[in-house]
């Protein structure tokens, strides 16, 4: 695919992926095409040799693979499916004045200002009786349904002066005027279903305002959700793309990074080791057999990175700051916030010459506190070499970012190229490729 290709199928994806439960629900579309059969954690597995296969955990992670027998290693891409937003609470209609409000509370640490005064919906799950079985449903009411509107200058005339937001008192989306009956009459409505069946939902706020390309000579992309789906789309494209390697190849999507991981579905749980163990013992590998596999385990933790901004320059590091269509970014941090060390960075700094791919570098500001993401939190529960790496991009978590068109096509190249190699340690500090 040429660049344009990329970032339209990009968007693409990134216009099904509202939610974690959607993006998860795009991958296995793209998965079921590519010929990949689903396993389910509750039953047994048997594996064939060249077999597809994922399996997916709370309709919002999923972890694929290509299965050999004769496997010597594990070479794993991982990203992450949710994104800050504001998660619906239950009994959320408030009304007031007339006006039919929503509560919200904030999920993950979002960039609240640019939610205001744009056309809002819903999207999520739901959880419907049916006679004697619960049935998970997943929805998305398809039509501009809230917003947040803004206090006037007049009202507010320190408001460009900053301001300290108060969730739950100023970030309550209108649904209409009373009387325009309930928020899960409309999902009902969405789903085919009573509302009085509905027994239980996830559900989210998503932004109406459809992905773009811009710019003079079109070298941005924005949209919703590019932290991290960005990031889901070039692994897994990759990971399709690839030849086969001595390793088994592992594609690796979590949820939940935006509020630490701490759940079953999220990167600092078991699931990528319960996912290793089950193919190992399907294998007939002995567990010193696994173990070795494992000391020849290979992990890119992928997360987009911050673009050095146009106007904030002195926010960067000094030396290193990333520049949209600039690269791969790989981060580093000396307390093992990213994993990146020494040998994972210039192993993937081989695989990315190899792939004809640029790289660049990220440090925090050494008087910033940065954040920490899927590397080393997995590395809990099996432990790897990990590299951190991201692409670059403008407002992070904000409801509508900005990164480069050149870079999702330079993360497929470098995974593509990844995923046909084999990470082996001789166990005295020399690696081969």
């Amino acid at each position: 695919m040429n660049t344009n290709e990329v970032n339209q199928e990009l968007l693409s994806f990134l216009s099904k992926g509202v939610t974690a439960f959607h993006a998860i629900a795009a991958v296995k579309e793209k998965l079921d095409q590519e010929g990949f059969q689903e396993l389910a954690e509750s039953e047994p597995w048997s594996l064939e040799d060249g077999g597809r296969y994922y399996v997916v955990r709370n309709q919002s992670a999923l972890i694929a693979f290509r299965y050999h027998h004769d496997y010597h290693g594990y070479m794993m891409g991982a990203a992450h499916c949710d994104s800050p937003s504001f998660k619906i609470k239950v009994n959320p209609e408030m009304k007031e004045n007339g006006y039919v409000k929503l509560n919200v509370e904030m999920y993950g640490g979002a960039l609240i200002y640019p939610w205001l005064d744009r056309p809002l919906s819903v999207a999520g799950r739901i959880v419907v009786r049916q006679g004697d079985s619960l049935v998970t449903k997943l929805v998305r009411v398809d039509k501009d349904l809230l917003m947040i509107p803004s206090l006037a200058i007049h009202m507010d005339r320190s408001a460009n002066e900053g301001h300290s937001w108060n969730v739950q008192t100023e970030i309550c989306p209108l649904l209409g005027q009373e009387g325009c009956g309930s928020l899960l009459d409309v999902v009902a409505k969405e789903a085919g279903v009573k509302a009085e069946d509905i027994l239980g939902h996830d559900l989210y706020l998503c932004v109406r305002t459809p992905g773009t390309v811009w710019g003079a000579a079109d070298e941005f992309v924005s949209a919703p959700h590019l932290d991290d789906l960005q990031c889901v789309f070039g692994i897994l494209n990759g990971f399709l793309q690839a030849k086969d390697s001595a390793s088994l190849p592992l594609c690796c999507i979590f949820d939940n990074e935006e509020t630490g991981s701490l759940t079953k579905q999220g990167a600092d749980s078991t699931f990528l080791a319960d996912v290793i163990e089950r193919i190992g013992i399907a294998s007939g590998k002995s567990a010193d057999e696994q173990m070795a596999c494992a000391a020849n385990a290979f992990l890119v933790s992928g997360d987009n990175a911050h673009a050095v901004h146009p106007t904030h320059s002195e926010m960067a590091d000094p030396v290193n700051k990333p520049k949209m269509n600039g690269g791969i970014v790989i981060k580093y941090h000396a307390n093992q916030q990213y994993t990146s060390d020494a040998v994972s960075s210039a192993y993937f700094q081989v695989i990315c010459k190899e792939a004809g791919v640029p790289v660049q570098s990220f440090v925090n500001r050494s008087d910033k506190r940065g954040g920490s993401t899927l590397g080393n939190l997995s590395n809990r529960h099996f432990s790897q070499n990990a590299v951190d790496i991201g692409l670059p991009q403008l407002a992070m978590h904000s409801c509508y970012e900005t990164a480069g068109t050149k870079d999702t096509a330079y993360l497929i190249a470098a995974m593509k190229c990844f995923y046909g190699h084999s990470f082996v340690s001789d166990g005295n500090g020399k690696f081969s490729i």
